[in-house]
């Protein structure tokens, strides 16, 4: 009886040990809401490593368009939302779903397009002439068509150019639902023309024969923020955890690792913190 008592007690105790150490494991990670960019272009396995080292604070990224990130932090699913698309980044925080946004890093948009160049826009860099031009010559336009950072900049920049690129959609628009790579794969197998973030086009392996047709216009500037997802709204955030990745991003040593990162001997990323 005493044996079959101290058995269940050591059963007990080493229950509550492991899921003692079960919570612990999970609290020694955060979930970051990120967009296929900052994914693709190998930043993240870049700045995470240097900043678990230093913390012992895993990061667990959910890289998607910066549309669908922004939703799934709304939810509550994410400690820490980072993307690239301002309106909708300071929406999320004045309707409580957010903290505060900071600024981290910028690159720019550009347009990539076929050796053939069907709309004659290589070398351009007025982007809304590009585009007008490449909707005259119905040539095929690439879109990621998924609501991301670049989808939301892509349209801002037809709609500045008077164009309902949309419209023309199955046509010579063609919106493949999918991240950048996977946009730049389609595009390219099309002879299209894509709009990227300058990052993943150059971290990007398959360019064949193409080039960058259109850079240069401030207009195609794309700025990337961050944003602790808030603890009222959502208790499973882990904010402490959260706000100790954002604090080492916008610090010194967060923004010297974001700029040690190239490619090719190119940085991708410039970070402009403060």
């Amino acid at each position: 009886m005493i044996r079959r008592h101290l058995l269940s007690l050591a059963a007990s105790t080493l229950l509550a040990l492991g899921l003692s150490g079960t919570a612990q494991a999970e609290d020694s990670f955060i979930v970051v809401q990120s967009t296929t960019s900052t994914q693709n272009s190998g930043l993240f396995d870049h700045i995470l490593p240097i900043f678990t080292e230093k913390t012992g604070i895993e990061v667990r990224v959910v890289a998607v368009g910066t549309g669908q990130a922004i939703k799934n932090a709304a939810n509550g699913d994410g400690d820490v939302l980072f993307v690239h698309a301002k309106p909708a980044e300071e929406k999320f925080v004045s309707q409580g779903h957010g903290v505060a946004r900071f600024d981290v890093m910028y690159n720019d948009f550009v347009i990539v397009g076929p050796p053939a160049d069907p709309a004659r826009v290589a070398g351009m860099s007025d982007v809304v002439a590009a585009l007008t031009r490449i909707a005259e010559a119905e040539a095929p336009f690439a879109s990621r068509g998924d609501d991301s950072g670049t989808n939301k900049a892509e349209l801002r920049l037809w709609g500045e150019a008077s164009i309902d690129a949309r419209a023309a959609s199955g046509d010579w628009y063609r919106e493949t639902g999918s991240g950048m790579g996977a946009t730049l794969n389609t595009g390219t197998a099309m002879g299209a023309y894509i709009m990227t973030d300058r990052a993943t086009w150059i971290a990007f392996g398959n360019k064949g024969d193409y080039q960058i047709a259109v850079e240069g216009d401030a207009k195609m500037f794309n700025q990337y923020g961050i944003i602790l997802v808030n603890p009222e709204m959502h208790e499973n955030v882990k904010a402490e955890a959260g706000q100790t990745f954002i604090d080492w991003v916008l610090s010194d040593e967060g923004q010297a690792a974001i700029a040690d990162y190239k490619v090719d001997g190119q940085q991708l990323f410039f970070p402009n913190a403060g």
